[in-house]
């Protein structure tokens, strides 16, 4: 059985057991984060079902933006924008950059995409024409606790967040679930 069918059949039997009622809205999970909380973390699979119970945060209390290594790519890149939306139309009042130990991205490098991404056939042409963008996002980050600063600083500094917004930076680690504050985003309100 393919993936996506083991996904689908895990699905429904897990909707035979949640009753619903789709008359009325949720206001329990409800869009609008009750805890008015923006959280930017890394996409690794350890932090799934992990990062939020360690935090004391259960569903509908905050917005949750996974990306490689918790990176901000640029002044209006996904990441922005979503945090944009969370706090213009969803009342976002505080972020959390959120790195962790034993990032994967701290081994990643732009020639080791590069060569990945040639053996899986993807043209030369294509590459170099993200070659300088490449070498700039997997080549800097070395260093996770040092890359929780230098987004913290990049969401800071953009004009496009308002300057009321706290943006904090934490690192978590994988295996313990431990916090630890790299930033506190209220020195710099």
């Amino acid at each position: 059985m393919a993936m996506l069918d083991d996904l689908l059949a895990a699905n429904e039997r897990f909707c035979q057991n949640q009753p619903v009622d789709y008359t009325s809205e949720d206001i329990k999970a409800s869009k609008l984060p009750q805890k008015q909380l923006a959280i930017l973390t890394c996409m690794d699979t350890r932090l799934v079902n992990f990062l939020e119970p360690a935090l004391g945060i259960e569903r509908g209390e905050a917005k949750v933006i996974k990306t490689a290594g918790n990176c901000v790519a640029g002044i209006f890149d996904g990441v922005v924008r979503s945090l944009l939306v969370c706090i213009y139309e969803l009342g976002i009042k505080e972020i959390l950059v959120i790195g962790h130990h034993e990032c994967g991205m701290a081994k990643t490098t732009s020639a080791s995409m590069t060569q990945a991404m040639l053996d899986r056939g993807v043209a030369p042409e294509a590459i170099h024409m993200i070659a300088k963008e490449l070498k700039e996002w997997a080549d800097e980050f070395q260093h996770p606790e040092e890359n929780v600063e230098i987004t913290v600083d990049q969401l800071r500094l953009n004009p496009l967040i308002p300057k009321d917004v706290p943006v904090h930076g934490l690192m978590f680690h994988p295996r313990s679930g431990k916090l630890d504050v790299v930033v506190n985003g209220y020195e710099h309100v």
